[in-house]
């Protein structure tokens, strides 16, 4: 074996030693099926930008809460798996559609400020998802409370506001939202490592949780990309 093998070795990079085989392979159907839910949620947002069928994203949201429903009351099992898979498809979708009413303020304000989000998000989701997979097994998930604690702040936040109607006040919420859905991708993907290896092997419903820390990113990076933009055209229209 040369130095360079010895020194490094690619097919090690991607050795969890401290996930068992059958997590692993688990672990492999929720990224699937994220990649799948990806997929469908930018079909969404094209059918919303493009068609405008779902206007206000009211009727998306109920769908996608009907959908949820559905899927949290149908069981795990091996002859429900095609009908969850489609019914996980589906509110992927709708949640693409609810986006729509967003990407049409964002497209306004510049259009590639979607990409952007969507680059943005995506590196981040890889690198605090390996962060979580690489660390010590348990490590993160002492964050379970904290996270709880301040998404509780983050509901009560724009009731606050609704007073004060402060910009910096709905950019501070923005912020300390992307840092509390960060932490949620590093606590989930542990926890969903834990769940599978005590038993619990619904990716479907593993996938959702992901898929949801995702979104709220990317909801989060749009938004204060769209605001930074409009505060450098306001700056530039002034001089």
């Amino acid at each position: 074996m040369n130095t360079f093998d010895r020194n490094f070795n690619i097919d090690g990079l991607f050795k969890f030693s401290q996930i068992s085989y059958s997590t692993q392979q688990h672990l492999k159907k929720v990224y699937s099926s994220l990649a799948i839910c990806m997929f469908m949620a930018a079909a969404g947002a094209y059918v919303h930008v493009v068609t405008r069928i779902f206007q206000g994203g009211l009727m998306s949201m109920l769908i996608s809460l009907g959908l949820i429903l559905w899927l949290s009351f149908t069981p795990h099992t091996p002859e429900n798996e095609k009908k969850r898979l489609s019914i996980l498809v589906g509110f992927a979708f709708f949640t693409g559609t609810g986006l729509g009413p967003l990407m049409d303020f964002v497209i306004s304000v510049n259009p590639t400020i979607i990409p952007t989000a969507f680059l943005t998000s995506a590196l981040v989701f890889c690198c605090f998802s390996l962060s979580a997979l690489y660390a010590q097994r348990r490590s993160y998930l002492f964050l379970g409370g904290i996270l709880m604690s301040l998404l509780t702040v983050l509901c009560l936040l724009p009731l606050v506001n609704l007073m004060f109607g402060s910009v910096l006040l709905f950019k501070a919420q923005l912020y300390i939202g992307l840092l509390v859905f960060c932490g949620f991708i590093l606590f989930d993907t542990q926890l969903i490592i834990e769940k599978a290896e005590n038993g619990d092997k619904d990716y479907i419903w593993h996938c959702v949780d992901l898929f949801m820390d995702f979104i709220a990113v990317f909801r989060k990076l749009m938004l204060l990309l769209a605001m930074n933009e409009k505060e450098k055209k306001r700056r530039s229209d002034s001089k």
